[in-house]
């Protein structure tokens, strides 16, 4: 079953009753383009699409249903789609395939039996971004991704029978399905879910939130930190937050002064930060710091969980006690991902090859500190971070070339003050063309329009050439020292070094 819906109740109803009947669910992210909700059903052959006629962002009616329709379009595996009426918005309804939710529902039974299902029977596919440009549906078991994140939302938010907990995550990501949905649902923990933007109607909706429900547990990303520091503390010192007595970090690594500012600030310096390392793979988080336990260190993950071995590890697989290198998980834990859907060879290359199937490697530099402490470095392959978000550079790569105009494409990650990692592209043009005065917004939109607005980029720099080595490979590493402003690093592979010479020089001046 797909669901693309916006964050709504329904979102978790649908989630919750493909788990009660024992049907696989696939949640795709609703701001996500007709295109990737079309490759996503198609390759998880769904049967079923619970979408809505539309959502709401800064108060304007997002129509969802005719994105969901476009995809449909291609998608022949789909027999029924279910609506929810959320906007009320005029849509259009196919005959014998569409159906409204609150249709269906005055037939359905009030109870629905659980099947009962084998702990290895698969609960969810959730995909994730890929280097090949393809993206990767992960899968997750029942019985021990339940056991992941069921201990997990106990252990780290230190969760008790009054708190009220908030994940300002969308349940289109990991985030969402375990600490949304799963986690804090399998503990009998209130919640709070948000549709909407941190910013609109003004930019202490969550401070707002958070005094008028008493929020005690806040579980949110660095790049809305990051925000809220740019905004200015008087958007939080304006509201009662004395609710609050945990704050936690999620998505990617959180720089020492945003922790600071979210401890002081919205913690009031009394609520510990819980920094939280895992990824859509792990299923549950597996290294921070726990309340009460541990002592926290502003900008550092932590230790690993109990019962999660984790090690630096070098190219060889020799471990590094105290240093940097890559992160890999040494040993089986229970919400582990169990494969790719459709593809497990893609499985073992892309997470049991580099080290001969003996270590998990994760995709992320880390360093370990003499104390135990690890420190998280960010990705180590051709994955970016933005907004907290898995992007590949491939995929972004690949919509730039599907439009007419672009006949080769590079993409880096940058570093972003506000989403840790903006989207840096450099594009040329098929010959015969030159950019015009809207060729850079024409090619953002058209990202958006094929991937989502996640993935459009920052900005664009049009070339006459991206450095290669002498096997044809982009050079992203020093594409990322041209739109940081570094020095260039080594350049001795580069197949003509004037490339990288020039494309700086063109780089500064704009």
């Amino acid at each position: 079953m797909a669901i693309y819906l916006p964050m709504v109740p329904e979102a978790v109803f649908a989630m919750l009753a493909c788990s009660r009947i024992g049907a696989i669910h696939t949640v795709v992210f609703g701001g996500f383009s007709a295109d990737a909700l079309r490759d996503r059903i198609n390759d998880a052959q769904a049967k079923l699409l619970i979408t809505a006629d539309g959502g709401y962002r800064r108060g304007s009616a997002v129509p969802l249903k005719a994105t969901a329709d476009a995809a449909l379009a291609q998608a022949p595996s789909i027999r029924d789609t279910i609506v929810v009426r959320r906007t009320a918005q005029e849509v259009f309804m196919k005959s014998g395939r569409d159906h409204w939710y609150h249709d269906a529902l005055r037939h359905a039974p009030h109870y629905c039996a659980p099947e009962a299902m084998d702990s290895e029977d698969v609960l969810f596919i959730l995909y994730t971004s890929g280097t090949t440009g393809k993206p990767k549906g992960i899968i997750h078991t029942t019985g021990g991704y339940m056991t992941g994140v069921c201990n997990t939302t106990r252990w780290v938010f230190d969760l008790k029978p009054n708190d009220v907990f908030w994940c300002t995550a969308d349940v289109g990501w990991v985030t969402g399905h375990s600490y949304i949905v799963y986690g804090p649902m399998s503990n009998a923990a209130t919640q709070v879910m948000y549709e909407g933007a941190p910013d609109f109607p003004k930019r202490d909706r969550f401070w707002e939130l958070v005094e008028k429900y008493k929020v005690s547990i806040f579980y949110t990303a660095p790049t809305a930190v990051r925000a809220f520091m740019k905004w200015g503390v008087q958007w939080p010192q304006a509201h009662d937050l004395s609710s609050l007595r945990l704050l936690g970090s999620v998505g990617e690594p959180i720089n020492p002064e945003a922790w600071m500012w979210y401890y002081e600030h919205i913690g009031r310096g009394r609520c510990p930060v819980v920094d939280t390392w895992w990824q859509t793979e792990t299923g549950a988080i597996m290294i921070t710091t726990l309340p009460g336990v541990s002592s926290m260190k502003p900008g550092s993950a932590g230790h690993p969980l109990p019962g999660i071995e984790a090690e630096i590890l070098n190219e060889e697989g020799n471990v590094i006690p105290v240093g940097g290198g890559f992160l890999s998980i040494t040993s089986p834990w229970p919400s582990m991902l169990r494969g790719i859907w459709g593809d497990q060879e893609r499985y073992k290359q892309t997470y049991w090859e580099k080290w001969n199937g003996t270590n998990y490697f994760a995709g992320d530099g880390a360093k370990r500190g003499k104390d135990g402490y690890f420190w998280f470095l960010g990705r180590v392959d051709d994955i970016m971070l933005v907004a907290g978000h898995n992007i590949s550079t491939a995929e972004v790569e690949s919509a730039l070339v599907d439009n007419s105009l672009v006949a080769e494409a590079a993409v880096v990650g940058v570093k972003d003050e506000i989403k840790g990692q903006a989207i840096a592209a450099f594009v040329i043009l098929k010959e015969g063309h030159k950019p015009g005065d809207n060729t850079e917004e024409v090619l953002k939109n058209h990202v958006a329009e094929k991937i989502g607005a996640i993935a459009r980029p920052s900005r664009i720099i049009f070339t006459a050439d991206v450095p290669k080595t002498r096997s044809g490979k982009i050079m992203r590493r020093l594409l990322r020292d041209v739109a940081e402003g570094r020095a260039l690093g080594d350049i001795s592979t580069l197949a003509d070094t004037a490339v990288i010479t020039a494309l700086k020089e063109k780089y500064e001046e704009a």
